[in-house]
């Protein structure tokens, strides 16, 4: 397989599955090289079957969250608009017992990690406001930081796009197709060294996009695309 140039990239979908399915329209017809989807497929207020099966049938590289996790060990159940593993069907929840943690990709800028929060821990993130302290004491971006495996992080787990670069690591966290939080989507140009954000409006369409700077070895200036 060549190395990935264009990637589409889907955040934490929450059972969105019409704005899934403009989301991976979109990125067809665009003729990205891969669609990652950095899981948290699951607990929302659509059909998590279509969404599994829209992944499928888009040929996704998909990594689980920390939703799949809980679902699949029956741990917090109680949340608002939590899935019931019991109506997903065989399918379904094949597709999800089978999601890992992370997945490594080769890039024309290098190696890309590609996970829910920060590499096999998905409960860890990097905000944008984070510094000092938080940066230092956030053990798997300081692993990440020292191992140098990876040039690239494709994330989410926040529900907030950012790109952010830190001597020669980049994280983008590709936000979420949750209604309720600015849904969006991402495509990442690798050659360029461009992201462009699309906006997803209430009936699932694109209404805008913003395009930002990719690698930028600024790690106290994060960049956010501004609010519509």
């Amino acid at each position: 397989m060549r190395p990935l140039r264009t990637i589409g990239a889907i955040g934490d979908i929450h059972a969105e599955e019409r704005s899934l399915a403009a989301a991976l329209e979109h990125l067809a017809r665009e003729g990205v090289d891969a669609v990652l989807a950095v899981g948290d497929i699951v607990d929302g207020q659509g059909s998590v079957v279509d969404c599994c099966r829209l992944l499928r049938e888009a040929g996704a590289v998909v990594v689980r969250g920390n939703h799949e996790r809980w679902i699949l060990r029956g741990e917090m159940r109680s949340l608002p608009y939590a899935t019931d593993a019991a109506e997903l069907g065989g399918a379904a929840l094949a597709f999800l017992e089978a999601l890992p943690a992370t997945r490594v990709l080769d890039t024309v800028a290098g190696r890309l990690l590609l996970c829910h929060g920060l590499g096999e821990d998905d409960m860890v993130s990097v905000r944008e406001d984070d510094f000092g302290y938080a940066l230092q004491s956030n053990d798997p971006l300081q692993r990440l930081l020292h191992t140098r495996d990876v040039a690239i992080v494709v994330n989410g787990h926040t529900h907030a796009r950012m790109v952010r670069s830190f001597d020669g690591l980049t994280i983008v966290n590709a936000g979420t197709l949750c209604r309720d939080h600015r849904p969006c989507f991402a495509r990442l140009d690798l050659a360029a060294g461009a992201v462009t954000f699309y906006d997803l409006s209430p009936d699932h369409r694109v209404t805008g996009s913003t395009t930002v700077e990719l690698f930028r070895d600024d790690a106290s200036r994060p960049t956010i695309p501004p609010p519509p």
